[in-house]
């Protein structure tokens, strides 16, 4: 079985994604231990934060764009960062619903929840000063202008002396 081709889709990780969700859920007492000290469970976390928020990265000539889907999130729930000068940090929660009517249950429950995340490498050439971000009908747009292009240098002529 080839594990570069497997996605999370495949029987293995579902199960896995579900002992995992079903470990965190638990009250820490039970579980004997800290959840945030297992560096494994973290990085299974944000990978499923990460495969679970697509995105699309447009260049235009002066600028970068990113659109990334949240729907159902609300602008106030979504935080954009820049760490360390160049990665683009969109992150946020999408909570489940609280059922507010009595007898009422999920007969199917498909629309995630939890934690969503997605970094994205900026350009060197991207004025990290212009960012903006916008959501509109569930759709983020982070917006990153681009440096004008350097001047190219003139030619210094050096004066040649007689001796």
């Amino acid at each position: 079985m080839d594990l570069r081709k497997m996605s999370w889709d495949t029987p293995i990780f579902s199960i896995l994604e579900d002992m995992l969700d079903f470990a965190e859920e638990q009250p820490e007492r039970e579980r004997g231990g800290n959840k945030n000290n297992n560096p494994s469970r973290a990085y299974v976390r944000d990978a499923k934060a990460m495969a679970a928020t697509p995105a699309d990265v447009v260049e235009y000539p002066n600028r970068y764009v990113f659109v990334v889907d949240m729907p159902g999130i609300k602008a106030s729930e979504i935080k954009v960062q820049v760490e360390n000068e160049n990665v683009l940090v969109v992150s946020g929660e999408r909570k489940k619903r609280e059922q507010q009517d009595e007898g009422v249950r999920y007969l199917s429950m498909e629309r995630r929840v939890g934690k969503f995340l997605r970094k994205f490498s900026i350009p060197d050439n991207a004025n990290k000063d212009t960012i903006s971000a916008l959501c509109t009908d569930g759709v983020l747009t982070v917006t990153v202008q681009k440096l004008p292009p350097p001047e190219p240098k003139k030619a210094k002529t050096i004066e040649v002396k007689s001796a």
